[in-house]
C-alpha cells in the first residue's frame, strides 16, 4: 500500500509539473523562450556535426555554445512588439527563415568548406546555371532535420497543445529583450576579440567569424562587407594607388636574363585543368597511372614543371584562379571578383597587354553558357577578342556532363576555331569534366575508382583520367597541326578537387593514418607546367602560386613588366620572395607553413613552438601577406586601375567586343583575309590536321 501511495503521489507531482510547464508555455514569453532554446540547440548541433570550425579550448567551446543566443533573442524578439496571434506566427516565420539559412550553409559548406556570403548570393544570377545537379548531389536527406523544430512548433500550435496567449506583451519587456540581446552581443564580441584579436579587421577566414560570433552575425557582417565594397569604389581616388605602387616597387623582382624573351612571338595555349590537384601527377590506382599523358608532359625535357605551386582561391574558386591568371590580382575574401567587379571595373589583363604590346589575338574557350561566373562581361573588360562558349559547340544530350561539354568533345570542337585564330594568339581552354560531382557515363569510364568508401572522392580519379586522355588527344592534334612547335603550352590546376572536409579519405589517398592541418595545406598544391620547344625543362622547386603566373608568362614572352599593378612575381626569377599567401591569411614558405594559429616546419610537417627570432620572422611574413592581400583588395574594390595609366597602354573599350555566335563567326571569317596568319589561312583555307578522338559519343 505504501508503494501504491508513493506512486500516486509521484504521478501527481509529475502532473503538477507538467501543468506548470504547460501554463508557462501558454504565455507569449514562454513560447518565446521555447523557440529561442530549440533554435539555439539545433544551431549548436549543426556547428558540431556539419562544420569544421577548429574549436580549441574551453573559451572557444563556450563561445560556440552561446553564440546562437544573442541573435536569436534579437530576431525572435521582434515578434514581441506585435499583438495576438501575429506574435506566434512571426516567430515561426523568423524561425523558418533562420533555419533555411542554416540549411543553405550546410549544403554549401559540404562542398566549398566555406560559408555563403552576401556577395555569393548577390551574384547568384551569374553562377546559378547548371548548379541544380550539383546541389542534388550535395544535399543529404538528413539535412532536412534542421526543420524539425519548426514543424513541431507548428503542430503544437495547430493541435492547441500550446495555446495562443492573446494578452498584449508589454512593450517595455520587449524593449528589455532587445537591449539584452545587444548586451549579450557586446559581451560575446569582447570575449571573442580577447581570444582572437582583430577578429573583424584582420581575419580572412569565415570559419573564425562563425566560430566566435555565429551564423547570423556572420551574415550581417557579410552584408556590411558587400555594401562597403560598393561604397569603397565610390570613394576611391588616384591617391589610393600610392601605397600600392610603393609596395610593388619594394617587392618587384627583375626577370631572369637567361629566360626573358626566349619565347617571344610564340602562341600561348593555356589549358585550365578543372579541380585538378598536384597529387594526381604520378599517382597510381591498382598499379595504373591516373594521368599517364600529363605525367609524360610533366617530365618532358622542354617542360618547366613546378612541384611547390599552390592554388590561392577563395569562394570564387575557378573565377578566382582566372582572376589571378589574367591579372595577377587576388580574388575577393568573399564572393567572386569576376561576378561583382567583372563588368564595371577597369583592368590591365593579359589579353589586352599582349594585344597592345605584341599584336596577339586572344580567345577563351569554354563549353558552358557564357554567363557562368559573368564571363561574357568580364572577358570584355579583360580585352578578349573571342569567347567561344557553349553556343559555338554542337550540343546533344550525351555530349555534356555536369557543368558542360565533355572534355574530349570540347577539345575536338575547339580545334577548328584554334586553327583560324590569327597568330600569334593567346588562347585559354577551360576543361569541365573533372568537376564535382565527378560523374561520368559508363562508356567513358575505363579506369578503376579508389576505394576510400567516400562517394565524392572515389570517382575523382576516373574523371581525372578522362581529362588526361582528352589532353593526350589534344596534344597529338597540336603536333599534327603544326601548332605544337610554335606555341608555349601552359597547364595549371585551378583549385582543389577534394575539399578538406574529406579528411578520412584524404588520409587513405596519402597513405596515412590521419591527416594534420599541415597535410591539408600541402594538399592545396596544383600543377603548373610551361612547355615550349627549346625551353630548358626540369622540376622547379620554387614556392609560388597562381598569382605568379602572369608575370612569369610575360617575362618569357619578352613583354616588359616593370610598371604594371601585379602582385605576383616571375617564378623563374632569381632571389624572389617565395611566400605563398592564402586568401584566409595563412601562408606557406620554404621554411614555415602557417595554418590558423599553428606553425609547421614546411620540410618535415612538425609543429613549431617559435623562438623569439622565429616569431619576428613569422610576424614579418604575416605582415607581408596581410598587406599583399589588402592592397590587392583595394585595387579591385576601389577600381583603382581606372586611375592608373600604364605606359603605352590604352584602356580597354568594352563596347568593341561581341561574343554572340553570328558576330563571332563573321569576325573570325573576316580575319582569315584581313590577318591571314592563322594556321588555316596559311594552308589555303584548309585544316592542317584531322582531329582524332575515341569519344564514344562521336562514333
Amino acid at each position: 500500500m505504501a508503494f501504491v501511495k508513493f506512486n500516486v503521489e509521484a504521478q501527481k507531482v509529475m502532473s503538477d509539473n507538467l501543468k506548470r510547464t504547460t501554463t508557462k508555455l501558454n504565455t507569449v514569453f514562454g513560447f518565446f523562450v521555447l523557440v529561442v532554446v530549440t533554435f539555439c540547440i539545433k544551431t549548436y548541433i549543426a556547428y558540431q556535426t556539419e562544420f569544421t570550425l577548429g574549436v580549441k579550448g574551453g573559451v572557444q567551446q563556450f563561445l560556440l555554445a552561446i553564440n546562437p543566443f544573442p541573435a536569436a533573442i534579437l530576431l525572435f524578439g521582434i515578434a514581441l512588439y506585435f499583438r495576438g496571434r501575429l506574435v506566434y506566427w512571426l516567430m515561426i516565420i523568423i524561425d523558418l527563415i533562420q533555419t533555411t539559412w542554416i540549411f543553405a550553409n550546410i549544403a554549401y559548406y559540404r562542398e566549398f568548406s566555406d560559408f555563403l556570403s552576401f556577395g555569393i548570393i548577390k551574384g547568384s544570377g551569374n553562377v546559378q546555371n547548371n548548379l541544380g545537379k550539383s546541389i542534388g548531389q550535395i544535399v543529404h536527406p538528413t539535412d532536412f532535420l534542421v526543420y524539425i523544430d519548426v514543424i513541431l512548433l507548428i503542430v503544437l500550435l495547430m493541435t492547441k497543445v500550446i495555446r495562443i496567449d492573446t494578452r498584449p506583451f508589454k512593450r517595455r519587456y520587449a524593449l528589455t529583450t532587445t537591449v539584452l540581446a545587444f548586451s549579450l552581443m557586446g559581451a560575446e564580441y569582447g570575449m571573442a576579440n580577447a581570444d582572437r584579436s582583430g577578429l573583424l579587421t584582420r581575419t580572412f577566414d569565415n570559419n573564425y567569424l562563425v566560430k566566435y560570433l555565429g551564423l547570423n552575425e556572420y551574415a550581417a557582417f557579410s552584408v556590411y562587407q558587400t555594401q562597403k565594397e560598393s561604397a569603397t569604389r565610390a570613394q576611391a581616388s588616384a591617391s589610393d594607388l600610392q601605397s600600392v605602387e610603393k609596395y610593388l616597387k619594394h617587392n618587384r623582382v627583375s626577370a631572369n636574363p637567361t629566360t626573358f624573351g626566349t619565347q617571344k612571338g610564340k602562341n600561348v595555349i593555356i589549358i585550365h585543368l578543372e579541380s585538378f590537384q598536384q597529387y594526381l601527377i604520378n599517382y597510381k590506382v591498382d598499379g595504373k597511372e591516373v594521368t599517364p599523358n600529363l605525367n609524360k608532359f610533366y617530365k618532358n625535357k622542354n617542360t618547366a614543371s613546378f612541384d611547390n605551386f599552390y592554388n590561392q582561391v577563395a569562394q570564387g574558386k575557378t573565377s578566382d584562379a582566372e582572376m589571378m591568371l589574367e591579372n595577377s590580382l587576388f580574388g575577393l575574401p568573399q564572393g567572386s571578383a569576376m561576378t561583382t567587379y567583372g563588368t564595371q571595373n577597369t583592368y590591365q589583363a593579359a589579353p589586352a597587354i599582349l594585344d597592345q604590346e605584341a599584336g596577339y589575338t586572344s580567345a577563351a574557350f569554354h563549353g558552358d553558357v557564357p554567363s557562368f561566373w559573368n564571363r561574357d562581361n568580364t572577358y570584355k573588360s579583360w580585352g578578349y577578342d573571342y569567347f567561344f562558349s557553349s553556343q559555338y559547340y554542337k550540343e546533344k544530350a550525351n555530349y555534356t556532363v555536369g557543368y558542360g561539354l565533355k572534355d574530349k568533345i570540347f577539345f575536338k570542337d575547339s580545334a577548328k576555331y584554334l586553327q583560324q585564330l590569327p597568330q600569334p594568339f593567346y588562347a585559354k581552354l577551360i576543361t569541365l569534366t573533372n568537376h564535382y560531382p565527378y560523374e561520368l557515363d559508363k562508356e567513358n569510364t575505363d579506369f578503376p575508382a579508389t576505394k576510400t568508401g567516400d562517394k565524392t572522392v572515389d570517382p575523382y580519379v576516373q574523371t581525372a583520367h578522362y581529362l588526361d586522355e582528352a589532353f593526350g588527344e589534344f596534344l597529338t592534334y597540336l603536333k599534327q597541326s603544326g601548332l605544337y612547335k610554335n606555341s608555349m603550352i601552359v597547364l595549371y590546376g585551378d583549385h582543389y578537387g577534394i575539399s578538406n572536409n574529406h579528411r578520412a579519405a584524404i588520409a587513405q589517398l596519402l597513405g596515412k593514418d590521419k591527416v594534420t592541418n599541415y597535410d591539408l595545406a600541402q594538399f592545396q598544391k596544383v600543377p603548373f607546367m610551361i612547355h615550349a620547344t627549346g625551353l630548358k625543362g626540369g622540376i622547379n622547386h620554387t614556392y609560388g602560386g597562381e598569382i605568379d603566373v602572369l608575370p612569369t608568362l610575360l617575362d618569357l614572352l619578352g613583354v616588359k613588366n616593370n610598371d604594371t599593378i601585379q602582385f605576383g612575381n616571375d617564378l623563374l626569377a632569381k632571389n624572389r620572395n617565395q611566400t605563398v599567401a592564402f586568401r584566409n591569411g595563412d601562408f606557406v614558405t620554404p621554411q614555415y607553413t602557417k595554418v590558423g594559429g599553428t606553425v609547421y616546419n614546411t620540410k618535415t610537417g612538425e609543429t613549431i613552438q617559435p623562438t623569439t627570432a622565429q616569431k619576428k620572422s613569422l610576424e614579418k611574413t604575416q605582415n607581408h601577406v596581410t598587406t599583399e592581400l589588402s592592397l590587392s583588395d583595394r585595387v579591385v574594390q576601389g577600381d583603382l586601375l581606372r586611375f592608373y595609366q600604364l605606359k603605352n597602354f590604352k584602356t580597354v573599350d568594352k563596347k568593341k567586343y561581341n561574343y554572340k555566335l553570328n558576330e563571332g563567326l563573321q569576325r573570325l571569317k573576316a580575319a582569315q583575309k584581313k590577318e591571314p596568319t592563322s594556321v588555316q589561312a596559311k594552308n589555303g583555307g584548309k585544316q592542317t590536321a584531322t582531329y582524332q578522338t575515341d569519344a564514344p559519343e562521336l562514333k
